[in-house]
């Protein structure tokens, strides 16, 4: 797919402007100092608004994405250059170097497959240290919030930092039988410049997340259903957020 929030320069400032930092990362950032972690990862960091805090806050961050222009935008921030920023995927991590791994801004629903879904678990269990936490979030399948993702439900003016306005919009297709909703998000900026972007996302409910989690090497500790740590269900924030334990390796 073609993820142009993460790939089209005019497209990642967009990106950058709607998401400043917010509830869900102060309960990351509580949560990180629930236990001393010194060494941190944030995989699919994008442009790097928590890589920075966590930084901030005194750990070693590495920060990873696949998309240059995203890191290049996390570049560019003040207090960029306490972050080690890499261009990469879980393919490139290094193994046993981090107490902390996060996965923000449902970045697991981008891993559709299970194929891609199974490397990256399995990838971060080797790159933690045994009793390192995994902590993501994934959007709650139990809601279906795609039905609600249409231009009457999610249309809104975006106000760049030159003052110009682009009017966004988000449609989504119906759900797969495996979970995968296709998505296509629109940009029309005021030059006249009309973008779009797709995705597919793949939306796993809470089972399935734990037998996979489990299959990878992780315990799973806590899920949540919302950014004050309430349980999972519909009266919650629609998410399902995982804090996840690696388990010792066994050796043959």
């Amino acid at each position: 797919m073609w993820h142009g929030e993460y790939r089209d320069p005019r497209l990642v400032e967009v990106y950058d402007t709607e998401r400043l930092l917010g509830w869900e990362d102060d309960f990351f950032l509580r949560v990180l100092a629930d236990r001393v972690a010194p060494r941190v990862l944030d995989l699919g960091c994008g442009t790097g608004r928590l890589a920075i805090a966590m930084a901030e806050a005194g750990h070693e961050v590495t920060a990873v994405d696949p998309a240059g222009p995203v890191l290049d935008a996390a570049r560019r921030k003040p207090g960029a250059g306490r972050v080690r920023w890499i261009q990469g995927s879980f393919e490139t991590l290094p193994p046993r170097s981090f107490d902390a791994a996060f996965m923000t801004g449902h970045v697991a629903a981008h891993l559709g497959t299970d194929e891609e879904w199974s490397g990256a678990l399995h990838a971060l269990r080797d790159a933690l240290v045994t009793d390192g936490r995994l902590i993501f979030d994934s959007p709650d399948p139990a809601g279906r919030p795609w039905r609600d993702w249409t231009r009457a439900g999610t249309e809104r003016p975006i106000v760049l930092a030159d003052g110009s306005v682009v009017q966004a919009w988000t449609e989504a297709g119906p759900a797969g039988a495996d979970g995968v909703v296709p998505v296509v998000h629109h940009y029309h900026f005021d030059d006249g410049l009309a973008l779009t972007s797709t995705a597919a996302l793949r939306f796993r409910d809470e089972a399935l997340l734990r037998e996979t989690l489990r299959s990878a090497g992780f315990r799973v500790d806590q899920v949540y259903g919302g950014w004050g740590r309430e349980p999972p269900g519909l009266g919650g924030d629609g998410e399902l957020i995982v804090i996840a334990v690696a388990e010792p390796r066994i050796l043959p």
